[in-house]
């Protein structure tokens, strides 16, 4: 069940997001194997919608939450989790705090969620099941206007939002920097609120990321374009111990949720 629930993740994030396909295609193209560090899911903090809730497939195999965190600017807080098995990619679920939204935006997620139909949540496959409520362009414009990630869920539900590809285990790049020049050069644009690099040895982790597609939407009053998802980049660097940092830096995750950020999404190469 694990393995179905990552393929189907995988199968609709790569529907919706043609650079990571590609991204991926050039990668083994120079003899990579691909592995990917992490995947992050989104979701409202609303009954029938919490990480609890989203979580439970992966706790019933095997997952275990290893560390909470707070984003206090984006009104939103994370767990990500790790499984006994070293292979597995980790997790990293975040929930937006609808309650610390304006009356209006956090009125307007609720009207949606409670749309979902009853019982829904009980799906094995609840995690990467898409959205459960009809959205036009006001709405989605208004909660864009107060808070991208709001919108972004309301546009697309429950699925990944990103996977990310460990550099760690990339044998032909010798730094971050240097697969985003790589990227950079076959015309991928990157996330470069912080700095194209977030974060650094320091801290133990460094992260970059693509910004998302722009993708064509259905909604209720017809085919609308908006952000859709992009590809992190992680190279992890060995705490005191000898042992790789397998943790999350919340300044730069604060960054990197940015990726889909409509604002100033100008050509930075």
């Amino acid at each position: 069940m694990l393995d179905q629930l990552f393929d189907r993740l995988w199968a609709d994030y790569t529907a919706i997001t043609p650079q990571a396909a590609r991204i991926h295609e050039l990668l083994v193209a120079r003899g990579e194997r691909v592995v990917n560090d992490h995947v992050a899911l989104r979701t409202f903090d609303l009954p029938g919608l919490e990480i609890e809730v989203l979580d439970r497939a992966f706790v019933a195999a095997g997952y275990q939450p290893a560390q909470s965190y707070e984003f206090p600017e984006k009104k939103l807080h994370a767990y990500h989790y790790e499984h006994p098995e070293p292979s597995r990619p980790k997790l990293f679920i975040s929930a937006l705090h609808v309650n610390e939204l304006s009356s209006e935006a956090g009125t307007l997620v609720e009207e949606l969620a409670a749309q979902m139909q009853r019982g829904a949540e009980a799906h094995p496959m609840f995690a990467s099941s898409g959205r459960h409520w009809q959205l036009d362009r006001a709405i989605y414009e208004r909660l864009a206007a107060e808070s991208e990630y709001a919108a972004w869920v309301a546009a697309f539900g429950l699925c990944a939002n990103h996977f990310t590809v460990s550099v760690n285990h990339l044998a032909t790049f010798s730094s971050l920097a240097e697969l985003n020049e790589f990227l950079v050069d076959r015309g991928f644009r990157l996330n470069q609120a912080g700095g194209a690099i977030k974060g650094s040895p320091r801290e133990l982790l460094e992260q970059s990321s693509t910004l998302a597609d722009e993708v064509d939407v259905a909604m209720a009053d017809g085919s609308h374009r908006v952000p859709s998802c992009y590809v992190e980049f992680a190279r992890r660097y060995p705490g005191p111990d000898g042992v790789l940092f397998q943790g999350f830096v919340p300044s730069s995750a604060n960054r990197i949720f940015e990726s889909t950020d409509r604002t100033g999404r100008v050509d930075r190469r």
